[in-house]
Order: C-alpha cells, then structure tokens, then sequence
C-alpha cells in the first residue's frame, strides 16, 4: 500500500486479551519517508550516541546520493524503524544496512515495511539485487531475512565500534551470514 504521496504505508496493530477492560487495542498507520537529521534525537533507542554520530555522517552521504537511509514513522512523525541502503558497497545490488525497529514494537511487520521500502528504493534505481549480512548469533533477525527471500551466499567478518555505558569505545568484531535477494 502507498499514501498519496507514494511512501509505503503499513499498520501498526496491537493485539489484546479481550477479557481485562483496562487495556484497548490500538491499531496506528504508519509510513515510510527518508530519516532526516531532525530525526536522529528520537532514534536514541537504536544504538549509542557513537551510533548516532555514524548515522548523522551516512546522512550526509544519503545527500550526495550515495545511500539512502529510511525511517517507518508514525503519524506524528516519530520514527519506530530506520534503517540504510548503500549503492557502493556492491555492484549491481543496494546493499541493506543498520536496520533497526523500536524493541517495543518488534515482531509487529515495521521490518518487514522497512525492507520492502528498501528494495522499492533499489528496483527505483535500476538495480536487480538486494544484499545484507546478519551476525551469525542473530537467528531471529537471519529468519526474517529468509523469510522475506533472502539466501545465504557466504560469511566475512565484520567490526564496529560500539560505546560502553561508561561512554567508553572498544571495538565489536563478529562473524556475519551475507545474503542476497533478486528483485
């Protein structure tokens, strides 16, 4: 589905026991626009400050057209999933990266949303392919990719920096599954 200015728009629905009158069900529309640097304060919840710089720099890449870098948002415009596609990592593909959903609202389609968006994004762009890696101790993020289409076709290692509580920097190595999905 697509609201009238073309963004894929998607249904945030919570379902509640019947049975205790003190809780409702409450069902939002949601849409998908480009993440803006405006956002970023209210993406606290997708990784550390150290995270966010990262993202704010990849936003400065999404202007020079290298990326894209989408947010599902909420009618009051509050962004519950964002998440990045880089045209130069790969040639041919658009390759998914720092997906993330709100931990509250996980398991409710916002993902699956997200990459859907994403790979309108890579077909609108002329590219046949999507690609991204999942670390290998992720088997709930590698399931979804799979059920969405994606096949394994290999692993690399991958590293990061990530900021400690304590605001300290160390560096996160891990070892990642790459798929891929024609589109």
């Amino acid at each position: 589905m697509r609201c009238p200015g073309g963004a894929p728009v998607g249904i945030l629905a919570a379902v509640i026991a019947e049975d205790d009158p003190t809780v409702a069900t409450v069902v939002l529309p949601v849409s998908v626009r480009d993440l803006l640097p405006r956002d970023l304060p209210a993406c606290a919840w997708s990784g550390s400050a150290t995270h966010l710089r990262q993202v704010e720099r990849e936003l400065a890449r999404a202007a020079a057209g290298e990326v894209d870098y989408l947010a599902v948002c909420t009618p009051v415009d509050l962004p519950v999933a964002i998440g990045g596609i880089d045209y130069q990592v790969s040639e041919g593909a658009g390759t998914l990266w720092q997906l993330a959903v709100l931990p509250a609202l996980q398991s409710r389609g916002l993902g699956t949303l997200l990459i859907r968006a994403a790979e309108q994004r890579i077909r609108d762009r002329g590219l046949r392919s999507a690609e991204l890696a999942v670390e290998e101790d992720n088997p709930r993020a590698r399931a979804l990719y799979e059920r969405l289409g994606y096949a394994a076709y290999g692993r690399a290692p991958d590293a990061w920096d990530e900021e400690g509580p304590d605001g300290s920097i160390r560096r996160h190595e891990t070892m990642c599954v790459l798929l891929r999905r024609d589109l």
